[in-house]
């Protein structure tokens, strides 16, 4: 063990991962953070509108519009990451004027979160009791109130729940994404360690990624687990009411 320590290679690769892998923890949060949050942006609307526009919704839409939104979102999602990634490419350079690095994969990460989002907002949505939504329309409630003081408030603890699980598959994401020029913990594992065989190096960032996503469920269940008994409880007294 003291043979492999003092080993000058090993002690290079360790001496790489204590420099380097707090600032690509830090690009892998950051870019994990802003792509779900700009995902949900998109993606909270769409599922709203695939729930409220479909047949037996509140406000149906046309047939041929709602065919062509669950067209886009499921062949998005159909597409595999790494191939969306490079076929978004030019858009990202559109937008953020780089394809490299944390900025260059924001575009790709976003653009294949957001239907992931949509479906899992509409199917929160979906879950809650259709009853409240009946008993607000029969009191005159208009579609968008509707949703923002029925649908959405009494969806909550499912909708925070489908976000953990939206940033934790972004995260994979994310990782992925350092085989073709993304920054972060993937790209340190692929092009640092995978590239020049520093198998220490892999071993420390995949290390890194897996105690990341295990404080984000710990703690995001934790959050989902008290809103779900505050929801439960206010229900409760209302209900006494």
């Amino acid at each position: 063990m003291a043979d492999f320590f003092n080993d000058p290679k090993t002690a290079a690769q360790i001496s790489f991962l204590l420099e380097n892998i707090p600032f690509a923890i830090w690009e892998t949060i950051y870019s994990t953070v802003v792509a779900t949050v700009f995902a949900y942006l998109i993606g909270l609307p769409l599922g709203v509108i695939l729930v409220t526009g479909a047949r037996d919704g509140i406000r149906p839409l046309p047939a041929p519009l709602m065919q062509a939104l669950n067209v886009v979102v499921n062949l998005l999602r159909s597409v595999p990451f790494l191939i969306l990634m490079v076929l978004v490419m030019p858009l990202s350079r559109i937008i953020l004027g780089t394809t490299i690095g944390t900025p260059g994969i924001l575009v790709p990460l976003t653009v294949a979160a957001f239907p992931f989002a949509a479906r899992l907002v509409e199917s929160s949505i979906r879950e809650m009791d259709k009853g409240l939504i009946e008993a607000a329309q029969s009191m005159g409630c208009s579609t968008l109130q509707i949703v923002w003081k029925v649908m959405l408030p009494e969806s909550l603890p499912s909708l925070l729940s489908g976000f953990l699980t939206a940033f934790i598959t972004i995260l994979g994401y994310g990782a992925m994404a350092g085989a073709i020029g993304g920054g972060g913990l993937g790209a340190m594992a692929l092009m640092k360690g995978w590239a020049l065989q520093q198998f220490l190096v892999i071993y420390g960032a995949v290390i890194v990624i897996v105690i990341l996503v295990q404080i984000f469920q710990s703690v995001g269940s934790h959050l989902v687990n008290r809103m779900d008994r505050r929801t439960a409880s206010g229900q409760k007294k209302g209900g006494k009411h």
